[in-house]
């Protein structure tokens, strides 16, 4: 029988999967969609963003500039010598999220379609102890 840490293990594997299909049904990778996400969200600079997200700097500007061939960010020069820039959501990009926001609560929905809300009140009781558990835990 599984532990229930694997089990977890599992079912994000699944998850993320499931999330990942997703993403590539509209034409942007998972990052990218934390990214908007963070956009929407309201952080708009790098700075901002690299804290948010936490990603180095060269890792971001990748994805930004990604977001941007793809039409889903703009950005505007915020100082003289445009090396800092302000981001925001195209009409793309907030599309974008929004279809993607809306095709996950639908998958979410399915998921727990058939537990009650007792069950998933309790799952998440259960969760968020284990999660307690994991971050207080010095053995390792």
């Amino acid at each position: 029988m599984k532990t229930i840490l694997k089990s977890l293990q599992d079912a994000n594997k699944i998850y993320q999967m499931k999330l990942l299909k997703l993403s590539k049904k509209n034409n942007v990778t998972l990052a990218e969609w934390h990214l908007l996400d963070a956009l929407a969200q309201g952080a708009d600079t790098q700075d901002k963003l690299a804290q948010v997200m936490q990603l180095d700097p060269s890792t971001l500007s990748r994805q930004l500039k990604a977001l941007g061939k793809k039409e889903c960010v703009e950005s505007v020069a915020i100082n003289r010598d445009n090396r800092q820039r302000k981001y925001s959501l195209s009409e793309t990009g907030q599309t974008v999220l929004k279809t993607l926001t809306q095709q996950a609560q639908v998958y979410r929905e399915h998921v727990f379609s058939v537990w009650s809300e007792d069950e998933q009140r309790m799952m998440t009781i259960l969760l968020n102890r284990l999660e307690n558990s994991l971050n207080t835990n010095d053995i390792v």
